[in-house]
């Protein structure tokens, strides 16, 4: 599948040479209600408050945050919830990761490792869910498998146009890339270390010119793009050469490890108990939407998840290195539902869907069990009214069901930069926004990290549904869909959106016309819940 990408490659394939080394951006003190009237006075963010921003309040922080820590101390201090699951649709799990003890869902009617299906639910040690990818890491995207399947396909002309171009811009990256990954290893051979910073690169004297060339490539590398450098440049990297090897790769077959037959919705037992994956590593994606939503509050390790107490994480592996199969992504939302979660966070998506009514299936499957789903908006800053954008819940611009909601990101910038750059946006497809820039949070080994898209936005709005649901049992999916848009903060400031970077008034940018607000919705949810 198409991971939503924290930024698009474009944005720093040059970094050898041209990128800029990121800075914190000033916050604005000011109104929102005043936004337009007042000369806006900025204050710069403090690393302490720029760790868990998205918890933090406009009016007293000046940061656009979701509100939640004035939601703990004025709202819940004194009130016990119910216990929500939540199912993660993602890249796998890493479930022993130190600051999600006691998060994760467990299936207390399964037997672990006796390979018997005890509670009879077609899912053989589904101990702490279901991985429908089993041994498959890497994929082609859906515009390739279209492809693939030749001139007769719908959508084949489109895709092979889209095809062609994206594989003709990897190639144009690729140089860059294997230069600066040549230069890196000839670094990390001459230093005889993995991990080097920039004071190292200094140090380097030789007389070697094409060591020294490499030292001027990896120093030019470092100093344009930070501290991070090693990481960010892999990251870049294995973009390119994975978007070369398999993304785009017509002769590459991902799904071979999986066993099933992919265009057979019946065709249900494959896949494996083991939510991990094959490589934790490649986990990392699901690992920090899961910290997000439910990481140990207040223990002084990563990130503050949303929810404090009372959560458990479902784990569903059927987003890989490529495109999600619909099959998958269809199965995964009925086992959920089926399996207990009264939400389900989904930070994936593409452009094609071969078998969008599956899905759509799956969707109107969980509105009639009551269940929320939270989907991410995407990342291609392009409008999603107009644009394609999987998995939808409308057909010929009719929903199918009022319980999924479209989640955009915001930066924490308050101020026309508000709406994150790389974030799609559409005043009838995205309902509301909420943090998705520069989120902390857990990754698999006991580690942690900053992430940055809708991805992340989605579960930050996951994790505020999921309050409500657990504190307000009551209220309906639908009802907390419609509260967290509702109940939202209100944006009266123009905000750049778009490749163009076209400027319009924030309310064109989702149906809301409002960012999530924890505090709020809690608010709104105590007076619909006596209704």
């Amino acid at each position: 599948m198409k991971l939503i990408k924290p930024f698009f490659i474009s944005a720093v394939v040059a970094l050898a040479l041209t990128s800029c080394s990121p800075s914190l951006a000033p916050m604005v003190g000011t109104n929102p209600a005043n936004i337009d009237k007042t000369p806006l006075k900025t204050t710069p963010i403090s690393e302490a408050d720029i760790l868990r921003w998205s918890h933090l309040d406009l009016v007293k922080d000046t940061i656009p945050g979701m509100s939640v820590d004035k939601a703990y101390k004025e709202l819940l201090k004194s009130k016990k919830g119910t216990k929500i699951i939540v199912g993660v649709v993602d890249s796998g799990l890493d479930i022993d990761h130190e600051d999600l003890k006691g998060k994760i869902w467990t299936n207390k009617k399964e037997i672990a490792g006796n390979k018997k299906d005890d509670d009879n639910n077609g899912y053989t040690d589904d101990v702490h869910g279901w991985n429908f990818l089993g041994e498959a890491t890497d994929e082609n995207l859906e515009l390739t498998r279209i492809v693939k399947k030749g001139p007769n396909t719908p959508n084949y002309a489109e895709a092979k146009a889209e095809l062609d171009a994206k594989l003709a811009e990897m190639m144009q990256y690729k140089p860059q890339m294997d230069m600066i990954s040549k230069a890196d290893k000839a670094i990390k051979t001459h230093l005889k270390k993995e991990t080097y910073t920039i004071d190292d690169l200094k140090k380097i004297v030789t007389t070697d010119a094409a060591l020294n060339q490499n030292k001027m490539i990896m120093l030019s590398v470092a100093t344009q793009v930070g501290p991070n450098f090693q990481e960010e440049m892999k990251g870049q990297i294995d973009y390119v050469y994975d978007q070369i090897n398999y993304n785009l790769n017509v002769n590459f077959d991902g799904r071979k490890a999986v066993g099933d037959n992919p265009e057979d919705i019946n065709d249900k037992k494959y896949g494996n108990g083991n939510v991990k994956g094959p490589d934790v590593e490649d986990a990392s994606h699901g690992t920090h939407v899961a910290g997000i939503i439910a990481q140990v509050k207040g223990n002084n390790k990563g990130g503050d998840g949303v929810v404090n107490s009372n959560v458990e994480i479902m784990a569903l592996r059927a987003v890989p290195n490529g495109d999600e199969y619909d099959k998958d992504i269809a199965l995964a939302i009925r086992y959920a539902v089926d399996n207990g979660a009264k939400v389900i966070n989904g930070s994936f998506g593409k452009d094609y869907s071969p078998h969008s009514d599956w899905v759509q299936d799956a969707i109107k499957y969980a509105a009639s069990k009551d269940v929320l789903i939270v989907h991410a908006a995407g990342n291609d800053a392009k409008n999603i009214d107009t644009a394609p954008n999987f998995p939808t819940d409308e057909v010929n611009g009719v929903e199918v069901a009022d319980n999924m909601i479209t989640i955009g990101a915001l930066n924490y910038e308050y101020g026309s930069k508000l709406v994150a750059d790389f974030s799609n946006f559409g005043v009838k497809n995205v309902d509301v926004f909420a943090p998705g820039v520069k989120i902390y949070a857990t990754i698999p080994n006991n580690k942690y990290k900053y992430e940055q898209g809708t991805s992340m936005a989605s579960p930050n709005a996951a994790g505020v549904a999921a309050l409500i649901r657990s504190y307000y049992p009551n209220l309906t999916a639908s009802q907390v869909k419609h509260i967290l848009m509702d109940s939202g903060t209100p944006i009266s400031a123009n905000v750049v959106v778009g490749e163009q970077k076209t400027t319009v008034p924030f309310s064109s940018t989702c149906v809301s016309g409002k960012i999530v607000n924890a505090y709020n919705a809690l608010l709104m949810a105590e007076q619909m819940s006596k209704k």
